[in-house]
């Protein structure tokens, strides 16, 4: 027999279906007409929030005016100056459970207009396919605007949350995060949350299944140092800068390239310039490594001193650590997706209640905000409501289908609705 608890859960999907049923349309490309959903997309994306000078005071009116509409409560921040953090905050009936926050960043990359069909902060919406094409249509401004309309709808059917639910919006996220969440996090406005969970930006994906994210990879940034005897490019010297940097680089591209084999396989999910005429005394290259949570990174500066970057060969070495390795406690950035994770399980079941199927948990091989939350020892899942979607992140004609944006304002209805009325989870930082 259910329990009373269990039951609750029961009757807020029950209700969900229902209200998705009697209000189902037809939503096939071609057939979807602008509405006012649409319209306050395709709004947010013109703001032109890229770097290096992204615009951030227009979005935050913007949102802010949005959230105020459907009755949601206002605070901005700004720990670093010019660089805001919107917080929205939807009263639970019993606040003191562990809220839960939904995170994205209002930044996006830089696009080459030429390289585009349409420009990319105009939003074209085009009525052929229903593709909605802008920078951050997928990175991720469409999450951001999918919390609020999902906000509004369960507000109109008269949902009510048990947890309290936050939406936040933060700046910088695309160049680190260092003056946006990594700030946010350290702050006593973050404590006072009192977390228990975050949902942050995932990748589309090109299947029918949703992808879900427990980690990161941690950037490391690795500038690798040689020297050598100087002299005319005429003669022939042993152990040269270029001769010994190259041979780092060759060793280096040769460990990338069983690293990708093993990825192939399933069992994973430049120098400066100088004169030409002559041999330069130093040379130096820079690399972009991304470390998993699962590798130890001890074992990677023993590699890079003993292999990419041997002092026997006149090498050095620098690596700057772009963000955290470990949470406080000293554990792996991770989250788990199992039953020691309670939360675990109410979202998948959120996922399958929308109609909607998980693939199996993955690493992001790039880096989130959620490394900052994960930091603090609060759960969190990386999650962008796209299937049957290009990645097209940080791509040119970056694009989104009208049809699956307004699905995951759906799907987003179940998750919110389900992980604000879980009644267990009251724990602490894990």
């Amino acid at each position: 027999m259910a329990t009373p608890k269990l039951f609750h859960f029961f009757l807020v999907i029950l209700s969900l279906l229902v209200s998705a049923a009697a209000k189902k349309t037809s939503l096939e490309p071609h057939q979807v007409e602008e509405d006012t959903t649409i319209s306050r997309f395709r709004q947010y994306l013109r703001f032109n929030t890229a770097h290096p000078n992204p615009n951030y005071a227009a979005p935050v009116s913007f949102l802010t005016s949005v959230a105020l509409s459907i009755g949601l409560q206002v605070k901005t921040f700004e720990f670093v100056p010019g660089k805001p953090v919107l917080l929205l905050t939807w009263k639970g009936s019993n606040p003191s459970l562990p809220s839960v926050l939904f995170n994205s960043h209002l930044d996006s990359v830089p696009a080459e207009e030429d390289k585009w069909s349409h420009p990319p902060f105009s939003a074209f919406h085009s009525p052929e396919d229903g593709k909605i094409y802008a920078r951050g249509a997928q990175d991720d401004k469409c999450i951001g605007i999918q919390y609020l309309e999902a906000i509004r709808n369960l507000k109109a059917s008269g949902f009510k949350p048990l947890r309290t639910v936050h939406v936040s919006y933060v700046p910088d996220e695309e160049i680190g995060g260092f003056d946006g969440s990594a700030e946010f996090v350290k702050s006593k406005e973050f404590e006072a949350l009192n977390l228990g969970l975050v949902l942050d930006e995932g990748q589309a994906s090109p299947t029918d299944e949703f992808r879900v994210f427990y980690a990161d990879r941690s950037p490391w940034h690795l500038i690798i140092r040689a020297i050598g005897a100087p002299g005319h490019g005429s003669r022939l010297y042993d152990n040269t800068a270029m001769e010994n940097l190259m041979q780092s680089v060759e060793i280096i591209t040769k460990f990338r390239e069983t690293q990708f084999d093993v990825a192939k396989a399933g069992h994973a999910a430049l120098s400066e310039g100088f004169v030409m005429n002559m041999q330069p005394s130093e040379a130096e290259a820079g690399f972009d490594v991304r470390l998993p949570p699962t590798v130890d990174p001890n074992l990677m500066r023993e590699k890079i001193s003993k292999e990419w970057a041997p002092a026997s060969r006149n090498m050095t070495y620098e690596i700057i650590e772009k963000g955290p390795l470990r949470d406080y406690k000293g554990r792996p950035l991770m989250t788990a997706t199992d039953d020691s994770n309670p939360w675990w399980s109410v979202f998948e079941q959120a996922i399958i209640a929308a109609g909607g199927k998980l693939k199996k948990p993955e690493i992001l091989a790039s880096t989130t905000d959620t490394r900052f939350m994960r930091q603090m020892g609060i759960p969190a899942f990386g999650f962008s409501p796209m299937t049957n979607t290009p990645i097209l992140l940080h791509d040119h004609d970056e694009f989104l289908k009208d049809t699956v944006f307004l699905r995951g304002i759906k799907v987003y209805e179940f998750v919110i609705s389900s992980l604000s009325s879980f009644e267990e989870a009251s724990q602490q930082k894990l």
